[in-house]
């Protein structure tokens, strides 16, 4: 194992449990909203079509090809064309409701406070996410993360998104540190495993679901916990 200095996390789907929180959050604007009484019978559906449009949508963002108010503005306007809903007020209260309540959400993904407590006493460690700035500081906070992390890195402050080698110099050079003191763990093989290959950084691929691909990866994980078994 090479003498890492510093450690890169992702945040979303990472350690802060995107899904979890979100899932909360769209309950919550269900009911809130009365979207059962305007026709959306149940609120699973809503979710399920909430996790269709936003997976398309970041694909989207992620390879550049929209910005990130293009997000903020289509997402809740797809979703609820699908249930033949067209009010612009609504899709626009929607989005405001859901980016102010759900980044106050603080559900982590399992083992993440014990294996961070774990890591912190042996790395500097930073957080390098494509996420909004504002957001991401919002959900460090409710998730009690800052202590844990010396840098915030967001694709807005460096200016380029993974999977960009230049988010990874940004952070790189915020620590001080070489491409071979360096590793990243991220959920995402293009952005966060694809994006520190470009960058010559060793990775770790947090693949909870298991999910079945061809990449080569250096590391491979189901839980967070098994970090402590590699770092």
């Amino acid at each position: 194992m090479r003498p890492y200095k510093c450690i890169f996390f992702d945040l979303d789907h990472t350690l802060w449990d995107y899904e979890t929180n979100s899932c909360t959050t769209l309950r919550e604007l269900y009911a809130s909203f009365g979207l059962q009484g305007l026709g959306l019978t149940d609120c699973s559906s809503f979710e399920q079509q909430f996790k269709r449009v936003n997976l398309q949508l970041w694909d989207l963002y992620d390879r550049g090809i929209i910005g990130s108010e293009v997000i903020r503005q289509q997402r809740f306007k797809q979703i609820l064309e699908h249930f033949s809903i067209t009010d612009d007020k609504l899709i626009a209260d929607l989005s405001v409701a859901y980016m102010d309540s759900c980044p106050k959400k603080g559900t982590l993904l399992p083992h993440a406070l014990e294996t961070l407590h774990y890591l912190s006493e042996r790395y500097s460690m930073t957080v390098v996410t494509n996420g909004f700035e504002e957001v991401q500081h919002i959900k460090m906070t409710a998730g009690n993360l800052h202590p844990f992390f010396a840098h915030i890195v967001t694709s807005q402050k460096a200016g380029c998104k993974k999977p960009s080698r230049g988010i990874f110099e940004y952070a790189l050079k915020a620590n001080n540190v070489l491409p071979n003191e360096a590793i990243m763990i991220g959920d995402n093989l293009v952005t966060d495993i694809g994006g520190a290959q470009n960058a010559s950084i060793d990775s770790v691929f947090f693949n909870p679901e298991k999910i079945v691909h061809e990449v080569a990866v250096k590391h491979e994980i189901t839980s967070l916990a098994e970090l402590q078994n590699i770092l």
